[in-house]
């Protein structure tokens, strides 16, 4: 799920390219462990909170979880891939550009929608303390993307200009994405997920 084409990456391919692999790897890490200090306290005290005020509204958040996942799914099986990423030759310290991945991605509305429409399909409101499991799966959330956008780090100064010039490579990783994204929310949606 952390693996199409977005802002994120983009901006990772494009440090990679441009600034090197150090320079890419702290951007992740600004994208991951900052934005995490600042996105999970929000995205499990708000969703705890639901669950306390309404068991029904948090059913009805899964469901609406579900066909959010959908229709993200499809958007990206129909959509175009993004342009092409621009290289940017001009210097950066790799603080500061952990920093611009923090702000980045804190000010991209896409990851902390995804976590309140992702991470409540898989908590069990009736097992220990709800705030603690959305603590854990978003955390685990956030350290699959430091592995996953580790890995367009590492890899944007070798092969990342080589997939940005080829749209076709882009685009089929993003439908096979897609369709995986889609099996996910008619999962939660049909295969018990939503209906706990």
């Amino acid at each position: 799920m952390q693996m199409p084409p977005g802002p994120d990456s983009m901006l990772v391919t494009a440090r990679g390219i441009g600034q090197g692999r150090t320079v890419a790897l702290f951007t992740v890490l600004g994208m991951t462990v900052g934005a995490a200090m600042v996105q999970l306290p929000l995205v499990a005290l708000g969703v705890t909170s639901l669950l306390r005020a309404s068991p029904h509204a948090f059913a009805a958040l899964q469901w609406v979880g579900s066909a959010y996942l959908v229709w993200l799914g499809l958007r990206l099986i129909f959509t175009a891939p993004d342009a092409r990423v621009q290289q940017d030759k001009s210097p950066i310290e790799p603080l500061a550009a952990a920093r611009e991945g923090m702000i980045a991605n804190l000010i991209n509305p896409w990851p902390i929608t995804f976590m309140v429409a992702f991470l409540p399909q898989f908590v069990d409101p009736h097992g220990s303390s709800v705030t603690l499991q959305l603590l854990v799966l978003g955390a685990t959330q956030k350290i699959t993307g430091v592995l996953v956008l580790g890995v367009y780090a590492l890899a944007s100064g070798s092969i990342g200009s080589w997939i940005m010039t080829r749209p076709r490579v882009r685009l089929w990783q993003q439908r096979i994405a897609g369709l995986f994204i889609v099996g996910l929310g008619f999962r939660m949606a049909f295969g018990g997920g939503a209906s706990r």
